[in-house]
């Protein structure tokens, strides 16, 4: 008997004539948690997609040896049959079905061929015990939940699965903080019961507590193994191995920016709830930046921070705006998209698969999309060889990996697909333009670029503002930072910001409003 639960040996899986993975291995032993590891678009959910039946037997070479058998699954039931269960980036819930359905979907409790309902509600509370969930009636509607607790009902119908081996896709990426410490714990306590579990992140600080082992895979090769406790399983030596080079500084310096006159001001803003006129979100905001400025927008979840951005963008949030928005010192209206985009003002919204992109269209359709009517058509007629250009051009300029802009949007990386986002609000030359979480979901190499892409647009005499929960991003991008509390500014912030301050203000804030 192998002393390795799971072996993967020389997998070879090509598209289109290209090789996303070329001869990777790994091994993982029973009770281990390995972190894998690398840049977007290096093969990692590939390669999870080969082992759980996603891209069955015959469309890769080589070998996948579970508990001692070369299996050859040919869709995820038959990988889920022998106990490895996937769970996804994007969370395969139905969202108007109940808990207890939805951990039972496909997987249903049956007595005499009829669902047994009792059974079914039973055994799906003992399994949010067992996740953490104990308050959470399994009648509850799942889009009635948070994400948290979304992704923790995700591992409870993998355990009602009878999983051995649990692979998790970005697990934290939309989660918070507190939410993410609660699901590392779950995995530390699975381990004890002798589960083994596959975990895909990129968030560095996390893979480090929570893994045995990290393998790294960098463009489509596994490039080593580090294992806790005999290698370095620092951050700095994880991210050498995932880009091939040390990584000194994750945030570019600013040079050569001169900041200007104020470009974008807003007065007295406050916004009400979209469902509830009597429950106000933001209450007097006042903010300002100016021309090569990069401001932050600090805070704990449920701040307004989105909210206020999307209030701003054509009144996409809320009921009830009142306050005055300047752009270049005129008072503008943008009560609608067309509005906020005509007035140069864009936003780059924190969801980019919803809000950002149109999954099934090319690179050019999306990078143009916004700009379309003012910037590439002529009497309702586009110009396909301007648009073409342009988006070759931003392609390059911010570079998107990709063999041609024709490539279905979908099929590219989370990074890639940030980019594409970027530039299709580049592209319509706004003055002001806003990121909620720009770098969410993506690895340190792609960071650094996006970082890159920012301070020219502070070069080039640009407002942006940037909202991240990641405190040390909007430390290392930001010339000064406004800090949001319960929908008002707790605080503002200049010249050497630490996290120390951003939560000072923030206790100060809560102080107050205790008083």
């Amino acid at each position: 008997m192998s002393e390795y639960i799971l072996e993967m040996n020389h997998i070879v899986k090509e598209f289109s004539g290209v090789k996303a993975l070329d001869d990777v291995n790994l091994k993982i032993k029973p009770g281990e948690i390995m972190a894998i590891c690398g840049e977007n678009g290096a093969g990692k959910s590939t390669l999870m997609n080969v082992l759980s039946g996603v891209y069955p037997y015959g469309e890769y070479t080589g070998d996948i040896v579970y508990k001692g058998e070369v299996c050859k699954f040919h869709n995820i039931r038959e990988s889920e049959a022998k106990g490895i269960v996937i769970i996804h980036q994007e969370l395969a819930l139905s969202p108007y079905l109940s808990i207890a359905e939805n951990i039972f979907l496909g997987n249903e409790r049956k007595k005499g061929g009829v669902i047994d309902w009792s059974a079914t509600r039973r055994e799906a509370k003992a399994l949010l015990d067992r996740v953490g969930l104990t308050d959470e009636n399994v009648n509850t509607p799942v889009n009635a939940l948070g994400v948290g607790k979304q992704q923790l009902i995700e591992i409870a119908k993998a355990l009602g699965k009878k999983a051995d081996l649990l692979i998790l896709d970005e697990p934290t990426a939309a989660l918070n903080d507190k939410e993410s410490a609660q699901l590392l714990e779950l995995m530390l306590q699975l381990k004890a019961q002798g589960m083994t579990c596959i975990i895909i992140s990129h968030k560095l600080n996390e893979i480090s507590y929570v893994a045995d082992s990290i393998t790294i895979i960098r463009d489509g090769h596994t490039i080593e193994t580090l294992h806790k406790g005999t290698d370095d399983f620092s951050e700095d030596r994880i991210i050498k191995g995932m880009v091939g080079r040390e990584l000194t500084n994750r945030y570019p310096k600013r040079e050569g920016v001169t900041k200007g006159d104020v470009i974008f001001e807003l007065k007295n803003w406050n916004v009400y709830h979209p469902d509830d006129a009597h429950r106000q979100v933001l209450k007097d905001i006042n903010i300002q930046v100016r021309a090569g400025e990069v401001v932050g927008l600090a805070g704990l979840m449920g701040a307004g921070r989105t909210e206020l951005a999307m209030s701003l963008f054509g009144h996409s949030y809320g009921q009830k705006i009142s306050g005055e928005m300047y752009i270049n010192g005129k008072k503008v209206e943008a009560k609608t998209v067309r509005q906020a985009i005509e007035n140069k003002l864009a936003y780059v919204s924190e969801d980019r698969k919803t809000y950002g992109l149109v999954l099934i269209d090319s690179i050019k359709f999306n990078m143009s999309l916004s700009a379309l009517g003012k910037f590439f058509s002529k009497r309702g007629v586009v110009d396909q060889r301007k648009e073409t250009q342009k988006a070759e051009e931003y392609r390059k300029l911010i570079n998107v990996k990709t063999t041609s802009i024709n490539q279905t949007v979908g099929s590219l990386s989370g990074g890639n697909q940030q980019k594409v986002v970027l530039a299709k609000w580049m592209l319509t030359q706004p003055d002001v333009l806003i990121l909620d979480e720009p770098t969410r979901g993506i690895d340190v190499g792609a960071k650094y670029e996006i970082y890159c892409v920012i301070n020219e647009l502070a070069k080039a005499g640009k407002a942006v503002i940037i909202i991240s929960s990641e405190m040390p991003e909007i430390i290392g991008t930001c010339d000064r930072t406004y800090v949001l509390n319960e929908g008002e500014i707790a605080g503002e912030l200049s010249g050497e910001i630490t996290q120390e301050g951003i939560m000072g203000c923030i206790m100060a804030h809560n102080r107050k409003g205790d008083a």
